[in-house]
């Protein structure tokens, strides 16, 4: 008997997803609660898991289509026996397999894996160079790709060009090389268009303003350097360098209330508490996760948080929960080796805080030329909501507590 696999709830005032990628393909055995389906929401992506133990029956929707909280996107023929009963969908999805190997084993086999295990934006990033999607481990929810798995093996020249094997043919000519000349057409996913309208509603909206300011980071590089083998043994985790700067942000946050307040028609709403969002990779690009009352956590609290939103977002685990709210963002462009940016708020939050990489550079101190590593911060903010004066203040005050950590400890 067929069971209907219909879309779970995403969460609240989500109506709707996008199918981002099946799975499973029609005739694969699934097990209870397997996913076989991820849906991409506004914010995250959501995996379907199948209601029964079974083999995959039809699928309903197509990958890309977008389908309503309750909709039924495919059936499961629950039992052992199943498998009996559904041979020829099994054979259809995997029948053409062999023989496409045969005469044409590069486009059929990314377009077979493709299309089976890998999300829009990471079967993208294996077409545009060319590689073969099982020469490289996957470090998603049970081992599924992700982009920062294609990348880092692109960054190592560990995977394997899809169809390498021909090459030898090529190198009669470079004719081939100059003619393959391809382009792609992908949909947008849901997380992508959210964040255009989002991001541009932003500007259109809000009174954006972008004030700099640099910071020796020399007093917080030794303290780390000193403590993180402890840190990490007392703890569980790394000490790095966002613990510090939230710690620091919430500080500040407290001398310039502005900066963590926001506008709702025409009331200014002042929050006394700081719900810090802060952008980690995910493998459909960069997420917002909250780390709640940040200005009650030690160091070791937000490091711990900010770890396990990263491995999270790695996994495609992030909930609806976790992105919900926020009253100021912290962005670290830096460890991408960005050296200066102007980031653009989140809205409804009036502000939002640009860490960039860290180098040596020559400074003046005490009347010496001196090398410091340095980085730049920059604070994009409403400026409808929040002077000039306060932004530097706030600034300063961040740049006052990294250059001297003692007051992160004295609350000064």
């Amino acid at each position: 008997m067929a069971t209907e696999v219909k879309v779970p709830t995403l969460g609240e005032s989500v109506t709707e997803a996008t199918v981002g990628a099946w799975l499973k393909k029609p005739g694969d055995a699934v097990a209870l609660d397997e996913p076989i389906a991820s849906l991409e929401t506004d914010k995250v992506a959501v995996d379907v898991p199948s209601p029964v133990a079974g083999v995959l029956g039809q699928q309903l929707v197509k990958e890309g289509d977008t389908v309503n909280v309750g909709a039924v996107i495919a059936t499961v023929e629950a039992g052992a026996s199943a498998a009996a009963s559904a041979p020829a969908p099994a054979a259809a999805a995997s029948a053409p397999v062999a023989p496409a190997a045969s005469s044409a084993p590069a486009s059929p086999a990314t377009e077979d894996a493709s299309s089976v295990t890998l999300s829009p934006a990471v079967r993208r990033l294996v077409l545009e160079h060319g590689l073969d999607p099982s020469s490289i481990k996957g470090t998603g929810r049970d081992g599924r790709l992700t982009k920062d798995d294609v990348l880092a093996a692109v960054a190592a020249g560990t995977a394997k060009v899809q169809g390498a094997a021909p090459a030898p043919a090529a190198t009669s000519g470079t004719a081939s090389v100059i003619t393959a000349r391809a382009e792609e057409r992908v949909k947008m996913t849901r997380l992508r268009q959210t964040v255009a309208k989002r991001l541009k509603s932003a500007q259109e909206t809000a009174a954006l303003l972008t004030t700099f300011n640099d910071v020796d980071m020399s007093a917080v590089i030794e303290a780390r350097n000193k403590y993180k083998d402890l840190f990490e043994k007392k703890h569980g985790v790394r000490l790095g360098f966002m613990g510090f700067f939230t710690k620091a942000v919430c500080m500040a946050l407290k001398d310039v209330p502005a900066v963590n307040a926001q506008i709702e028609g025409d009331e200014i709403v002042y929050y006394n508490y700081a719900d810090i969002s802060v952008a980690v990779s995910a493998p459909n690009g960069l997420v917002v996760p909250v780390i709640r009352n940040a200005e009650a956590m030690s160091v070791a609290e937000i490091e711990k948080t900010i770890g396990d939103f990263g491995k999270k977002a790695k996994a495609g685990a992030l909930t609806m929960e976790d992105m919900k709210g926020g009253t100021f963002t912290i962005s670290n462009g830096g460890v991408f080796g960005s050296l200066m940016s102007t980031p653009i708020i989140n809205p409804p939050q009036s502000a939002v805080l640009g860490l960039h990489r860290i180098e040596d550079r020559p400074v003046v101190v005490n009347g010496e030329i001196v090398i410091r590593p340095m980085m730049y911060l920059a604070l994009s903010y409403d400026h409808r909501l929040i002077d000039g004066r306060e932004a530097v203040t706030f600034l300063v005050a961040i740049k006052n507590a990294i250059e001297d950590p003692t007051r992160l400890l004295i609350d000064l």
